[in-house]
């Protein structure tokens, strides 16, 4: 095996060592557990005498492998359920009803399970347990419109927001405002039961009120957020009439916002963080040291424009190879987060797979170095690959097959660049998701 394959397959094992950590199942059984009529949730415990009902809902990714995951703790004390999650990302579940619905543009199947947990949430009273389950994607998996604005209408408003560079949390602001559920809402709905929500973190810095646009936690984001974001990124005249209409009377005072600190329908509620980007990023690290690199977490926070952050873990590669720094070969630098993409062409492709070929094309000749990023849910973009992997010699296998790094790089078109050369990274779903893994392998020059 050559050096470079040797690299390759290593940064594949670490990879598989931070999905593995961001385990949803596990993760649920580390901080739910059950002892006799006990139930402990984090630091708190819960006689379950004092409820007669218990009821589940949910959404995310995730959400289907945390539901298998509380059904085996709670079992037949389950009194009903109901979660959402993206296509294709199912587990074995049998009293809690599991919906599949569009993600990240919402659709008309999400709207029906969403109006599904509603019920379920006009169900429980004062002596209930409410347990929510929350994991990336549940933003889009919650689409409940307020009743002024269609579904077709926030959909096109989602659509310019990811086509546009905006961050995750100026999307979710937006979500929120136009939602009946969402930043603080499902709190709202199932006060005056009992709250648990469970939360699986795919944004960075784990910020409660903008994983799955914090349904259960209080919003500091408000309208008047909302107007700027909107006009910031030239979106405000794009929009249909009944969103700027909402928008405004929300300005205005006409139409209520969300819940702040001091409601009352946060008094009887809880939020777990039960796993987050951080956890993958340690346990690829730990993969990498097991196999005697010298190894460096870079950050769990990163963000930015995908090709700019690229350039920056390039330039730290070459350094490791001209002067040993930060760390001596052989070495492994690894990052999470999530970085955001704005768009100029019409190619196919993700946030990962663009950033290994803005990689690829910064690396080129340069040896021996492996760059890996993919995402830890199995998806990349609106694409079946979950990222990419290059190394010094990607653009010339390319140029030999007749394919322009560059011109690949301009219209964001990685996906086809990728496929041609079999450097995709295709796991499938993997019913999680912590956000980003990017894995970059330096072997001795």
């Amino acid at each position: 095996m050559s050096e470079i394959d040797k690299l390759r397959a290593d940064a594949m094992a670490i990879f598989s060592a931070g999905l593995a950590a961001a385990d949803p199942k596990a993760a649920v059984r580390r901080h739910l557990r059950l002892r006799g009529d006990t139930l402990c949730v984090g630091d708190r415990s819960y006689s379950l005498k004092d409820f007669d009902h218990i009821f589940v809902v949910g959404a995310g990714k995730a959400g289907a492998a945390m539901a298998s995951a509380v059904e085996t703790i709670l079992d037949d004390r389950i009194t009903a359920g109901h979660v959402t999650t993206k296509y294709g990302h199912l587990d074995a579940v049998n009293k809690i009803v599991v919906h599949e619905a569009g993600h990240p543009v919402p659709d008309e199947a999400g709207v029906q399970s969403t109006g599904e947990i509603l019920k379920i949430l006009q169900q429980a009273g004062q002596k209930d347990l409410v347990l929510c389950l929350l994991s990336g994607g549940g933003s889009a998996l919650l689409p409940l419109p307020v009743d002024a604005v269609s579904l077709a209408e926030k959909q096109d408003v989602t659509r310019h927001l990811l086509g546009c560079g905006a961050a995750i949390e100026e999307i979710n602001a937006v979500r929120k405002h136009l939602s009946q559920i969402k930043g603080g809402q499902l709190a709202r709905l199932a006060y005056p039961a009992t709250l648990v929500t469970l939360i699986l973190s795919d944004v960075v810095g784990d910020p409660l009120d903008a994983i799955a646009s914090g349904p259960t936690v209080t919003d500091p984001t408000t309208f008047a957020g909302v107007q700027e974001i909107l006009q910031e990124y030239g979106i405000w005249p794009a929009t249909s009439e009944a969103v700027r209409r909402y928008i405004s009377e929300g300005l205005a005072g006409k139409v209520a916002e969300t819940p702040k600190v001091g409601d009352p329908v946060f008094d009887r509620t809880q939020n777990v963080l039960i796993g987050s980007n951080i956890q993958a990023v340690q346990a690829a690290a730990a993969e990498a040291s097991k196999s005697r690199y010298h190894t460096l977490i870079l950050s769990s926070l990163i963000e930015g424009e995908t090709k700019e952050v690229a350039q920056v873990h390039t330039a730290i590669a070459r350094e490791v190879l001209n002067t040993g720094n930060p760390v001596a070969a052989p070495a492994c630098l690894i990052s999470g987060g999530e970085t955001t993409v704005t768009l100029h062409g019409h190619g196919k492709g993700g946030r990962n797979q663009e950033f290994v070929l803005a990689a690829a094309v910064a690396l080129d000749k340069v040896q021996p170095v492996v760059i890996l990023s993919a995402g830890t849910d199995g998806t990349d973009g609106p694409t079946d690959a979950a990222g990419a992997i290059c190394d010094g010699h990607t653009v010339a296998r390319a140029g030999a097959k007749g394919l322009d790094a560059a011109f690949h790089l301009r219209e964001h078109n990685a996906y086809p660049f990728f496929s041609a050369l079999n450097d995709l990274i295709i796991t499938g779903p993997t019913n999680t998701n912590v956000m980003d893994l990017r894995i970059v392998m330096i072997g001795d020059a």
